[in-house]
């Protein structure tokens, strides 16, 4: 393996943070600093922790910054002190184009260049490699530095925003199939017709194997409910941005929210390797013992 040059940092250290460090360390990196309000997740991840924000930022060629969407500006805002030297600041977040717009004014009022990033797919199955769309005046330059490691970038015209346009419009679908398959699913088991209702789903939404992709999509919302109920609520501003009323992403964000609530009563291996039928189960064994306000 040959080692690269380039200095990284990475602020946020939750699942895509700590994916990424893993990958830029079997790609080469040999520079890789982290800041997370959590500890122990930059400690896990192998990464050399900073003591905040700017000073991780302070000497990286490339930062990452993969928090949460509710704190995606606050975590642009945070780099200020740190980006003197001009680094690239690439924001992975999946925030509206407005969030995206003021990022990039914190971040280039700082100094630093703003690299828009929208990740187009979920992060786990190929890490770094996953597909990215690209905005910004420094997006091509970026995306030139990273070469060697193999990433899937593709630069996007226009102004800053309308690469993460398309991420959060096809949100809508992919988050609202979530929310709507446990709806549906939950539902159909109380009354005994799960089997019915996904035969039925596959001669009118024709699918390879609906009760794999029922388990799936259910297990990715009680996995990450919280941070995609997030997420939908800057597509919900997304989308009032855009003159339409939000009303299914905003329903949407309400189910994912119940889905991370529902999901930590749950054991973690039933999630990850998850089978449509005894995760109802435990699903449903869940609701009955929890309290309806919670």
């Amino acid at each position: 393996m040959t080692t690269n040059t380039t200095r990284f940092a990475i602020i946020g250290f939750g699942e895509v943070g700590g994916i990424f460090a893993r990958d830029l360390r079997a790609g080469g990196a040999s520079a890789l600093r982290a800041w997370d309000i959590a500890a122990p997740a930059r400690e896990r991840a192998g990464a050399d922790a900073a003591a905040s924000a700017p000073e991780a930022a302070q000497g990286a060629d490339v930062i990452f910054i993969s928090v949460t969407a509710g704190s995606a500006l606050a975590a642009a805002e945070s780099l200020a002190g740190g980006l003197s030297h001009r680094p690239f600041v690439v924001d992975v977040n999946s925030v509206s184009p407005a969030t995206k717009q003021a990022a990039a004014r914190a971040v280039e009022a700082a100094g630093g260049r703003y690299v828009e990033a929208a990740v187009m797919a979920s992060v786990p199955p190929k890490g770094l490699r996953s597909p990215m769309l690209l905005g910004g005046p420094h997006a091509a330059a970026f995306m030139e530095l990273m070469e060697p490691f193999g990433m899937d970038l593709k630069v996007f015209p226009g102004e800053i925003g309308k690469a993460s346009s398309v991420k959060m419009c096809r949100s809508v679908m992919v988050k609202g199939l979530e929310a709507l398959t446990t709806e549906c699913m939950l539902a159909a088991r109380h009354y005994g017709v799960e089997a019915e209702v996904l035969r039925s789903l596959s001669d009118t939404l024709p699918h390879e194997d609906w009760r794999r992709l029922a388990g799936y999509v259910i297990s990715r919302a009680l996995l990450h409910g919280k941070r995609r109920a997030e997420e939908m609520r800057e597509v919900a501003r997304t989308v009032d941005e855009a003159g339409v009323e939000p009303l299914l992403s905003r329903a949407i964000a309400e189910r994912q929210d119940w889905a991370g609530q529902q999901g930590r009563a749950l054991p973690r291996e039933s999630l990850l390797k998850p089978e449509l039928e005894p995760l109802l189960d435990a699903l449903a064994e869940a609701m009955r013992h929890r309290p309806a306000a919670e």
